[in-house]
């Protein structure tokens, strides 16, 4: 495994609220350590600090371009001083008793990331590989954390956004009632031309892999990292839906019943937000999953999630599924 970086982990690890979640928790087994309010965690217990309710834990934001694409990170302060004010990797160093690359080599295996892994692929007939690193050293403005893409409302023929929004957005969207009297008119249309029609007409919708001036590949303004992987008609949704959640490689982000209830969306990330895709095209790295699922599930992808601007229907799923550390609450 190759050399893992700080931006890497903190973009997996919810601007490293992950990181105090996991080291609390090896103190303070199945309870809640954290829970988040907003940008700020409330007070909770310190492991170095004799157990108190000292430890604050926070999310930075840097105010460099003033906008959604600032830095941000967590941070640590103690009520008492009992340890010095810093970042989560400070204070996964006060467990560990490691530092440099060393600790940042624990926190990968430790919290199962999985940065710098890679897995083989065959697109165009060739054998490749992509590694698993959502990193890019070269990119200075990262977005650690916070993932935006394109929100549009309906109908599908309006390609201009009505807002940015973030997986949590989408999630709290989909688990809500917004679309439930939709989707469950579009559950009842048995004529199959007569659903695609309606579908399209009144259901809002968003681009998971990214913002856009319009919906039109040549009008991307940023690569959210993500890739959405439509599944259709499927013999059994639960059961791919269990096997997607314990993927041993791709870990979910988002997860939820396509509208027409035979089909399931997930969501996966690839990159940081706002990175460059490392070298790779967006389209190589969807050949790429895409081969992945068909040789580990036998399972066919909709192609049409080769396209970076591609339509995603949101509807109503009570059951949709959010990586947890997207959730206001970390425990």
């Amino acid at each position: 495994m190759g050399s893992v970086s700080k931006a890497a982990i903190l973009s997996k690890t919810h601007y490293g609220i992950g990181i105090y979640a996991h080291v609390l928790s090896l103190y303070y087994p199945n309870q809640t350590v954290l829970s988040l309010s907003g940008r700020t965690c409330l007070p909770t217990k310190n492991p170095f600090n004799a157990d108190k309710p000292t430890l604050n834990i926070f999310i930075f934001k840097e105010n460099v371009l003033g906008n959604a694409l600032d830095r941000e990170f967590a941070r640590h302060e103690d009520s008492e001083n009992a340890i010095p004010a810093g970042d989560p990797f400070g204070f996964a160093e006060l467990h560990y008793k490691q530092s440099g690359d060393e600790i940042l080599q624990t926190l990968n295996k430790k919290m199962n990331l999985r940065i710098g892994e890679k897995f083989d692929f065959y697109a165009n007939g060739k054998k490749s590989n992509i590694s698993h690193n959502p990193d890019n050293q070269n990119n200075h403005s990262l977005d650690i954390g916070v993932r935006h893409f394109s929100f549009f409302k309906a109908p599908v023929r309006n390609t201009i956004p009505h807002k940015s929004i973030s997986l949590l957005d989408a999630y709290n969207y989909i688990v809500g009632d917004y679309a439930k009297q939709r989707t469950e008119k579009l559950r009842s249309i048995e004529d199959l031309k007569q659903a695609r029609q309606f579908k399209a007409s009144t259901f809002d919708y968003c681009t998971f892999s990214g913002m856009f001036q319009t919906r039109n590949d040549k009008a991307l303004i940023s690569h959210s990292g993500l890739l959405c992987i439509d599944f259709d008609h499927l013999q059994s949704v639960d059961l791919l839906r269990k096997q997607l959640l314990q993927d041993e490689y791709f870990e979910t982000q988002l997860l939820f019943v396509s509208p027409s209830g035979d089909g399931i969306k997930w969501i996966i990330s690839i990159s940081p937000p706002v990175g460059d895709l490392g070298g790779f095209s967006h389209s190589n790295y969807f050949a790429a999953v895409a081969n992945y699922i068909l040789q580990t599930y036998g399972v066919e992808v909709d192609k049409s999630g080769r396209d970076i601007s591609r339509a995603c229907f949101l509807p109503h799923d009570p059951q949709a599924y959010i990586n947890p550390i997207y959730k206001p609450s970390t425990k």
